[in-house]
């Protein structure tokens, strides 16, 4: 049997919150494949998610610049190995004038940026002259431009703390409306900073990917109904589906026509039963498609207006300017996300400091 570790299980902890002793088991059932055991834990129902935040060790900030006809805008992330040094003046300067240079480039490119001038040098030469001043290691891990085509703006957001960008580009039919959008853009950038979702729509996602997740966000609601069951409380309903991806035209009809026997049952005239289904089906599109409402943008609930998602936001701002409102691009970086922390023994190194 393989030997897992007590570091491993606080990994496996770290990273999905399970509880201890079924870290342990998922690791001696997945042969200490941490990978494996994640997803274990997950179809059991004993992991709502991977704790991102927990593995990320890199420091820094992320930075944003929209020009002032909203029709460009720019994206970077610089890391520091400490949050002393992403707190120091040297290192915002050092940020300022990268973002302004990739302001003003006509392409927006790690490749390009190295190669622009700063100072009488190439930005390359300028960074590590940078990190000499500094004591720190500094690297501009990535960055993204996003131009507005005809008839559409962009718009960014950085959260306070400097660890969360976003970038959203909407158009309009008309240029005339676009003006009215710059708000709306800004204020759904604050929603994705808080709410994180992975993409834009459902359409962005696999079917083998819904299929999986749609194993764990049972056992998560099986095991959360287990609890309220043993309190007394209202059972959370399981889904069919959880996204619109496995939705087509036939099962909606389908469904309405569960609807409309229902109605028929309970007596409800029929002049009044266009009244009733569109609410029935909305709710029946809420049930059904949960993991849109946690990972893509246009299926989030607005935290601004929590009755409807931010594609009703749109479809509501379309109607107040008789015009078609869309979401073209969005980017959403978070500082040091993908980027693994580094087991460090304290005892260790301050042993090693001191020899």
């Amino acid at each position: 049997m393989t030997q897992i570790s007590a570091q491993l299980v606080k990994q496996l902890r770290e990273m999905t919150d399970a509880g201890m002793m079924d870290c342990k088991k998922a690791l001696v059932e997945t042969n200490g494949d941490i990978d494996k055991a994640v997803e274990y834990l997950r179809e059991k129902g004993l992991s709502k998610a991977a704790k991102k935040a927990d593995r990320i060790a890199s420091e820094g900030v992320i930075s944003i610049k929209v020009d002032a006809n909203f029709h460009k805008a720019v994206m970077l992330e610089i890391n520091s190995e400490t949050d002393f040094v992403a707190k120091n003046d040297r290192f915002k300067e050092l940020v300022e004038k990268t973002s302004s240079l990739l302001e003003d480039m006509p392409v927006v490119s790690l490749e390009n940026l190295q190669k622009v001038s700063i100072e009488g040098m190439a930005y390359e030469e300028y960074l590590k002259t940078q990190i000499a001043k500094i004591g720190e290691n500094i690297v501009v891990r990535r960055i993204i431009g996003i131009t507005s085509p005809k008839n559409s703006i962009v718009n960014g957001y950085v959260h306070s703390n400097g660890r969360v960008g976003v970038l959203i580009c909407i158009s309009c039919n008309h240029q005339q409306n676009t003006q009215a959008c710059i708000e709306l853009a800004r204020n759904i950038c604050m929603h994705a900073a808080a709410m994180k979702p992975q993409v834009l729509d459902y359409k962005s996602f696999e079917m083998d990917f819904i299929q999986k997740e749609k194993i764990a966000l049972i056992a998560e609601l099986e095991k959360e109904n287990q609890e309220l069951k043993r309190l007394g409380k209202p059972l959370k309903h399981i889904p069919r589906y959880i996204s619109k991806l496995e939705i087509n035209h036939e099962i909606l009809k389908n469904q309405e026509n569960i609807f409309k026997e229902e109605l028929r049952k309970q007596g409800k005239p029929e002049a009044i039963w266009d009244k009733i289904l569109p609410g029935q089906i909305e709710r029946f599109m809420a049930d059904n498609t949960l993991i849109d409402q946690r990972l893509t943008l246009l299926g989030q609930f607005f935290v601004m207006d929590d009755k409807k998602t931010i594609a009703q936001v749109l479809e509501q701002k379309s109607k107040e300017l008789n015009d078609d409102v869309k979401i073209l691009d969005y980017v959403r970086f978070e500082l040091g996300e993908g980027i693994e922390k580094k087991v460090e023994n304290f005892a260790q190194e301050v042993a090693t400091q001191m020899k």
